[in-house]
């Protein structure tokens, strides 16, 4: 935070999410800590890089810096000034319909990621279990045995049978 106090276009800041931070942080999806977002404050993205004060400080030298964005028409290419255009042009309740429609369709992405996580989890387990019962009930059944009287046939194979 102090490599970029005073910075003109970045602000890198601790929020405490816990205390006077929390409705920051339910606004902004924090759900886990720590949490690191970067970009448009009304569209902050995570970031998913190293953790380590070199790594951060190379992608904020990278990407902390001005984007394009409504404010900033003129850091656009012609496809991106066009969509922002296009949605200034929109009826502010039909902008804020499709905006709601997208963030439904990123929720019930997250959900079903997290449903097909937990269905592998609950298969994951099952499978332990499975396996460790079938292994068990092959050591039951003497597996220990066997490997001792194979081995110790094996290696008097050409001696005379002897009873036991």
């Amino acid at each position: 935070m102090k490599k970029f106090d005073g910075h003109e276009t970045a602000l890198v800041a601790d929020v405490d999410c816990t205390a006077e931070g929390k409705s920051l942080c339910q606004e902004h999806g924090v759900k886990g800590y720590p949490t690191l977002k970067y970009g448009d404050p009304s569209d902050l993205q995570d970031y998913q890089g190293g953790r380590d004060f070199k790594a951060l400080k190379k992608f904020a030298e990278e990407n902390l810096k001005p984007m394009c964005s409504i404010n900033n028409m003129e850091l656009c290419d012609e496809k991106a000034a066009e969509e922002l255009r296009g949605f200034m042009n929109m009826d502010i309740d039909e902008l804020n319909a499709l905006v709601e429609e997208k963030e439904k369709l990123m929720t019930d992405a997250e959900e079903n990621f997290t449903k097909g996580v937990n269905e592998l989890q609950n298969t994951y387990k099952q499978l332990q279990a499975d396996k460790e019962a079938t292994l068990q009930s092959i050591k039951d059944a003497g597996l220990g045995k066997m490997k001792s009287v194979y081995a110790f046939r094996e290696k008097n194979k050409d001696a005379k049978k002897e009873e036991l």
